[in-house]
């Protein structure tokens, strides 16, 4: 399995993604104050410091990717003077690096680029939350690649039935494997709206912070024992499982505090540590006390989870699961002194 793995300018990521770059299918970028998933570029120093990055990137011949995949544009969205700002950012990036595609959210986008840049991949925003026939078929013109909904991840029907269509249609169907969305969240088109507009709103006296959906529900500690059964993250152990299942693999790690833990995770295919602290956002922080320990999870989880009916109510597994695999950091402080 190859991977998708996104721009985060700490050192220690970069050599080590320099290093194992015939893991990568590509490297994904923002660019200037075009907005994204997770807002814009901070500043000029940080965008020029991204550009020098891309350089070494691209010299290594590492594929790249512009994410064009904000929720909202505002007023911009069908504007002509945003779509000549597009063409030309997309021409000075494609003669500069090796940009290879652009993933977005907005099929207005995906059309201009498809119009314009004929020799660009477009690929549709897991935003975008495609999981049917249907919502490929309306897009096919369009789009080239998608990312299917995430919480399809453990659905074998859905994955086994998209994958089929979109080869049958020329397409290409990714996953992204380490979000730490819970599924099926009723915020979550909400909460996207918010990230394209962070750098609007922070500059307003704002009434209320909105820390998402998944952090209030998390608060309660009944909740927090079901978090396995609503999360579609897959270990790096599962990871071979899914082959023939998708053609890449997208790694969120633009905002996780330690992105290099995420890649060599995935890139060896084990992880010896909190499983939660690899995920986007992690919730680690709702567990002060204990760890997911990886090592403790099942052999037959992958297995259970691809089979099981989807019917939370009626069945306990993952949270026994989560119960058994959730060491608390007295008792691993005890072990390491032989107590």
């Amino acid at each position: 399995m190859k991977f998708q793995v996104g721009y985060q300018s700490d050192r220690r990521f970069i050599q080590y993604i320099v290093q194992h770059s015939e893991k990568i299918q590509e490297l994904y970028f923002p660019w200037g104050d075009f907005t994204t998933g997770r807002g814009v570029v901070q500043g000029y120093d940080e965008q020029k410091i991204m550009e020098e990055d891309l350089k070494i990137f691209s010299e290594k011949g590492v594929k790249l990717c512009l994410l064009l995949n904000g929720n909202c544009y505002g007023r911009n969205a069908l504007g002509r003077s945003f779509f000549r700002k597009l063409g030309d950012s997309i021409d000075l990036i494609h003669s500069t690096y090796t940009l290879s595609s652009v993933t977005t959210a907005s099929p207005v986008i995906a059309k201009f680029i498809c119009s314009n840049f004929p020799f660009l991949e477009v690929r549709a925003s897991v935003n975008m939350e495609l999981g049917t026939v249907e919502a490929i078929e309306y897009l096919e013109e369009y789009f080239h690649s998608f990312y299917l909904k995430r919480e399809y991840n453990y659905d074998r029907n859905v994955l086994s039935r998209m994958r089929q269509f979109s080869r049958n249609k020329g397409k290409k169907m990714y996953l992204l494997a380490n979000s730490g969305c819970l599924n099926y969240c009723s915020a979550r088109t909400f909460h996207d709206n918010l990230v394209a507009h962070q750098h609007q709103i922070a500059e307003m006296d704002n009434a209320f912070l909105f820390q998402g959906l998944c952090s209030l529900y998390l608060d309660d500690e009944e909740k927090r024992k079901k978090l396995l059964g609503k999360s579609n993250f897959i270990r790096p152990e599962d990871v071979s499982a899914y082959e023939e299942l998708c053609d890449g693999m997208k790694l969120a790690t633009r905002t996780n505090y330690n992105p290099l833990a995420v890649v060599t995770a995935y890139f060896n295919g084990k992880w010896h540590g909190n499983l939660l602290d690899l995920t986007e956002p992690a919730h680690s922080e709702k567990f002060p006390s204990a760890i997911l320990d990886n090592r403790k999870i099942p052999a037959d989880y992958l297995a259970k989870r691809l089979a099981c009916d989807k019917k939370c109510e009626n069945c306990s597994y993952c949270v026994s699961v989560l119960e058994n695999a959730m060491v608390k950091l007295n008792d691993i402080i005890s072990m390491d002194k032989g107590v």
